[in-house]
């Protein structure tokens, strides 16, 4: 997620053409967490992460009313007439709770049975990921598309679907997305980077890859090839998150809303109040947005989004960001191609409300430099500006101008397999 105001074991070998990249005698698997952070969590959120797991499971809402139907009826029970007052409010709310969950666990039947999963749930240590590849490669690295945000691979459909006829092409879906499994709370970029090349691999998809990660999925992709970059031939990051803009810039009310708006959402669903879902980002019909409408109204699809948002503050970041955050040089040559918007267009919200000329300026140095930090993780990295008018959101308001990109680093590659191959 870029800006967006108004807006995570060391190989034995190589195959062969893919370089060797600096930084790679460790990985995170290696090092043992830093005193005070993954190995000791606060309390309370080992009760966070325990009410996220309940509340993400369809059928939570039974138990939530069974609970005030024993509370009401015992209340009932006592006699006086407050407790009994109170015992049939309880009552009914039992009645209202337990209707919700019921028609929740029915619209999750319906929604499995109208939308199965296209491609394969894959075993990735206790919890199954959803990966659906298709297309030949044709001696092309495959593709593998991640959304930002915490959505589902379905999110890049038009994109996959573009690609899928010239080289093989993947979507994964991030535990609690789309038709994979919640899997283990919390959520993390670091966490979900490790599950994205196990899914690949479970599925049987062979590297190296070209990663190509929007938002907060570029920061995914980026923290992947940091880890396994004799996996990766390129990476190609559509406007990804800098957690710099986390941790040093102005408190963003966008972000601070998302983690507890997601959290609302799950608890909704969790009681039969799906609404209208949201919309496809390009405002089209059709099956794609259908199918993101109906996979968004299960409740693990807003207890893993409240998770990993958790990322998304300064004391978040804290805790997890040696493991997330990819530093200058940490991708050693790998080509990496950042794609960014020239301006902030859709940021003037941000930009304007409440600063003065000076304090503006300011932000737009900020935000614009920390935009193109990308480029400082390897000496192969360059970047290529967004069509003029479009936003951080740009995969879907210029799919065609994404695809190109692609296609661009597809072509580089190609050319370059024979030279290695020699070696």
């Amino acid at each position: 997620m870029g800006l967006r105001p108004g807006y995570g074991g060391a190989p034995h070998g190589r195959p062969a053409g893919v370089r060797r990249r600096a930084g790679t005698e460790m990985m995170d698997g290696d090092r043992p967490p830093r005193p005070g952070t993954e190995g000791r969590m606060r309390p309370h959120r080992h009760a966070a992460d325990a009410l996220l797991a309940l509340v993400s499971r369809d059928w939570a809402g039974l138990p939530v009313a069974l609970l005030l139907a024993a509370v009401g009826g015992w209340c009932a029970a006592l006699g006086p007439t407050w407790t009994t007052v109170l015992g049939g409010v309880l009552l009914g709310l039992a009645v209202l709770t337990g209707a919700g969950s019921l028609r929740h666990l029915r619209h999750v039947a319906r929604v499995l049975a109208r939308y199965p999963a296209p491609g394969r749930l894959v075993d990735v240590g206790g919890h199954r990921m959803h990966v659906l590849a298709e297309g030949r490669a044709g001696g092309r690295p495959t593709v593998v598309w991640m959304p930002g945000g915490h959505s589902p691979g379905h999110e890049l459909h038009h994109l996959h679907a573009a690609l899928r006829e010239e080289t093989r092409s993947v979507l994964v879906d991030r535990p609690g997305s789309g038709w994979s499994d919640i899997g283990p709370f919390p959520r993390t970029t670091a966490t979900e980077a490790d599950e994205l090349l196990t899914a690949l691999e479970k599925a049987g998809e062979r590297g190296p890859f070209v990663l190509v990660g929007h938002s907060l999925g570029g920061l995914l992709v980026a923290n992947a090839a940091r880890r396994r970059p004799d996996l990766v031939a390129a990476l190609v990051l559509l406007d990804p998150t800098p957690p710099d803009v986390i941790t040093y810039g102005p408190s963003t009310p966008l972000l601070a809303r998302s983690r507890s708006d997601s959290l609302r959402s799950a608890l909704r669903c969790l009681f039969g109040i799906h609404g209208a879902g949201r919309k496809s980002p390009s405002g089209e019909p059709g099956e794609p947005d259908e199918v993101l409408r109906a996979l968004a109204s299960r409740a693990r699809s807003g207890c893993a989004t409240a998770s990993i948002y958790r990322e998304l503050s300064p004391t978040g970041m804290a805790e997890v960001g040696w493991q997330t955050m990819v530093y200058d040089g940490d991708l050693g040559d790998l080509p990496v191609v950042l794609v960014t918007p020239g301006d902030l267009t859709g940021g003037e919200e941000a930009l304007n409300g409440g600063h003065d000329a000076t304090e503006a300026e300011r932000l737009r140095r900020f935000y614009l430099a920390t935009r193109s930090r990308f480029l400082a993780t390897s000496t192969a990295a360059r970047r290529i500006c967004t069509p003029a008018g479009t936003g951080h959101n740009f995969p879907h308001e210029a799919p065609e101008f994404v695809v190109g990109v692609v296609r661009t680093v597809l072509g580089e590659l190609h050319k370059e397999q024979p030279e290695a191959g020699a070696g």
